[in-house]
């Protein structure tokens, strides 16, 4: 019998939001390429920053990642994911095992204008009625991941505007 060799531990990134946070976007787990670069959505193919971009209006592709979550701010809209660590390999959320869930009863002290959550594809849309029931509007919208090909950017785009609607 051959021993099955224990997945990595992975930790993900803090949530990034203040007190003037009005919209939330949740994502399920950084895959490789953003905890390698230590970034949400930090792959590049990945579309999260273009579809933001044409969003909001505002070129966050061009910018350096601290100016982007700046921007983001700007726009009162924060990023976290739905799971704080889990042992996965790869950067597939189906091979996500393990999984905890972030402390998201904080977002009431801390976010206290938060009115919608946004869920970055279907492994994080499965928290939408939690969110619901807790009073929050939601949206769960097509994942921006360079997995999803069978999505279009314009078809992602038309659920995306969703966001500031």
């Amino acid at each position: 019998m051959t021993a099955i060799a224990p997945q990595p531990a992975l930790t993900g990134f803090p949530p990034v939001i203040d007190s003037s946070t009005r919209i939330l976007i949740l994502g399920s787990f950084p895959g490789v390429a953003s905890l390698s670069a230590q970034q949400y959505y930090g792959h590049p193919r990945n579309q999260f920053w273009a579809l933001l971009s044409a969003v909001l209006g505002d070129d966050l592709v061009g910018l350096v990642y601290a100016d982007r979550l700046a921007c983001l701010q700007s726009h009162r809209i924060g990023l976290w994911d739905v799971i704080a660590g889990c042992e996965r390999i790869g950067s597939l959320d189906s091979a996500i095992r393990n999984a905890q869930a972030n402390q998201f009863d904080l977002l009431r002290q801390h976010c206290p204008q938060l009115v919608r959550v946004c869920f970055n594809g279907k492994t994080s849309g499965k928290f939408a009625p939690q969110f619901a029931t807790a009073g929050y509007d939601t949206l769960v919208l097509p994942s921006s991941s360079p997995a999803n090909a069978q999505t279009t950017f314009t078809q992602k785009l038309q659920l995306w505007r969703g966001i500031i609607a």
